[in-house]
């Protein structure tokens, strides 16, 4: 047990260092902890082993629901077409193609071995593009194309690996009843989703304590994962619905002091659990290559080759090609091209392929999937090269994290595909002046309700005013110019008095006054953001001000 712990605590340690490394560097953190690992792996001592159940029950679910957290649900819905063209056409195509080739060139496989070596190395784990992309400046609707392809594919590939191992293992396959099963899981995984997405949104309005609200969120992901299993459909996609459901109510409602509480806990368990899968990942050189002595060299050499080539390839092909289909089809990049349509429906640029055809790394999802093929089919005889799927879907996820994942920013910044930030500056600072014009509204409302002493009520108002003087500025730069503490200097009611001393009926209305007038500009904020003039990511940022602020208030309340 001790050994245990010391191995713990020396991996906790290698992510430390290698994420300090790749703060200074600029590189992807994932590409070195999976090069970490491989060097481990090649070393005396002890590895832990990949457990398949372990991985997609405990550490799948909380990662998905993360990345569904932070990303944009009315992102994803405008361009839902792009992201159902890579997570579902895409993730059928590459598990086809490597079927077919693996069964024509590897002796013996079998077209639904290959399918199911297919079906693993299809879905993207883009927690590597993602991270260099946003250091990069990636642009928003790139950005929501990745997130959205990664939290949608897993679910794909999962249930076609299902079917091709049935098919492998009995010896039997209904096109037919694949259709319906994917169908049915897919339907039910979002019905799961949304369920547990509506019970989390109805506890935590009852609940006001950070604490309680922060325990049912690390909670939610293995719910919505649990139900989806238990009703036999996807609790991949069910996880993934609930966390972009409940990422798209967070706003609403949890209070400031929750949503801090709980992006403090969240940063931290993507932390350490994206850490560990890296190098958990490099560490399973060993366990990999011991199978391979049955194969001969050039069997291996021509899998690997034809596995990578397919991901690889693929991928531009067919950005390519759904970008040249016509818009009538409705199936292209970017959704119809009507005039007058929002720029998110505008066909992709060139550039802009070429990056995503590079941001398709593949990740831990990849070696669980492979790693559950059964050891016999039902027959008793051993699975087909089943030694040889799990090298080749190994090859391809190191490949794909080390390679693509080094070169994506240099590549992002070759290409000058990055978003110019000062456009979002801008558009932040536009909100603001927004926000505090409701604020200015909602002041003027407090007047005739609550009995304010009118030195604070003036010193309110001159705070706000001079907020929107500075965000209507143009050039104003994007920073909260004005700090909790300066927003509130003038307006608490201590008037330089004691801030232990206890606090009066004057001072209780200014405090109410505070909190009411942060809520009209948090208002102002969403409104914004439903009516598609406000990213969820600026929304996020901006908020995280208010709360902030909120914060300070509450905390002079209890002084």
């Amino acid at each position: 047990m001790l050994e245990l712990l010391a191995f713990g605590l020396a991996a906790v340690a290698v992510i430390v260092v290698l994420q300090a490394l790749a703060d200074r560097t600029g590189l992807p953190a994932a590409a070195l902890l999976t090069i970490a690992g491989l060097i481990y792996a090649v070393l005396p001592g002890p590895n832990v082993t990949l457990h398949p159940d372990v991985i997609l029950t405990f550490v799948i679910p909380p990662l998905i629901y993360s990345a569904a957290l932070n990303s944009s649900l009315l992102a994803i819905r405008k361009n839902l077409r792009v992201v159902i063209s890579l997570s579902i056409g895409l993730v059928l195509a590459t598990s086809l193609a490597v079927g077919a080739g693996v069964d024509l060139f590897v002796p013996g496989a079998g077209l639904a071995a290959g399918v199911a070596l297919g079906a693993a190395v299809a879905p993207t784990d883009p927690v590597a593009a993602l991270a260099v992309g946003g250091r990069a400046g990636l642009p928003g609707r790139l950005i929501t194309i990745i997130e959205g392809e990664g939290l949608l594919n897993d679910a794909t590939a999962l249930t076609i690996l299902t079917v091709a191992v049935t098919a492998a293992t009995s010896g039997g396959f209904s096109l037919g009843d694949a259709v319906l099963r994917f169908l049915a899981e897919a339907a039910g995984g979002l019905l799961a989703g949304v369920a547990v997405a509506l019970v989390v949104r109805g506890l935590r309005s009852a609940l006001r304590d950070p604490l309680l609200v922060n325990c049912i969120s690390l909670a939610t992901p293995f719910a919505a994962y649990l139900l989806g299993e238990e009703t036999h459909v996807s609790g991949v996609l069910a996880v993934a619905v609930a966390g972009l459901m409940v990422g798209h109510d967070t706003p609403r409602f949890t209070t400031g002091a929750s949503r801090l509480q709980a992006s403090a806990v969240w940063r931290l368990v993507d932390f350490l659990l994206q850490g560990f899968v890296f190098l958990l990942i490099g560490q399973q050189l060993l366990p990999v290559v011991r199978g391979l002595k049955a194969y001969p060299a050039s069997t291996i050499a021509g899998a690997v080759i034809l596995t990578l080539g397919v991901v690889l390839l693929l991928r531009p092909l067919w950005l390519l090609l759904t970008q040249s289909l016509p818009g009538a089809l409705h199936t292209r990049l970017g959704g119809a091209a009507q005039t007058g349509s929002p720029r998110d429906s505008r066909r992709l640029r060139g550039r802009e392929i070429v990056v995503l055809s590079w941001a398709g790394t593949r990740g831990v999802i990849s070696l669980a999937a492979i790693f559950t093929l059964p050891l016999t089919t039902s027959a008793g005889h051993p699975f087909p090269d089943r030694d040889l799927l799990l090298f080749c879907t190994y090859v391809v996820v190191v490949v794909t994290l080390a390679g693509q994942g080094v070169t994506f920013g240099p590549i992002v910044r070759a290409l000058g595909v990055g978003a110019d930030p000062a456009d979002a500056a801008a558009l932040r600072n536009e909100a603001r002046a927004a926000a505090a014009q409701a604020g200015l509204s909602r002041l003027d409302q407090i007047t005739t309700e609550l009995e304010v002493p009118g030195a604070a009520l003036a010193g309110l108002r001159a705070s706000l005013e001079g907020q929107l003087r500075r965000y209507q500025q143009a050039g104003a730069p994007d920073s909260a110019t004005d700090s909790a503490t300066d927003r509130t200097d003038g307006v608490d009611g201590t008037d330089g008095r004691d801030p232990a001393s206890p606090a009066g009926p004057d001072q209780e209305a200014v405090l109410d006054t505070r909190r009411a007038v942060i809520d009209a500009e948090r208002e102002e904020l969403l409104r914004w953001r439903d009516a598609g003039r406000l990213p969820d990511a600026s929304l996020r940022i901006l908020n995280r001000e208010l709360d902030h602020e909120e914060r300070t208030v509450t905390s002079r309340e209890g002084l």
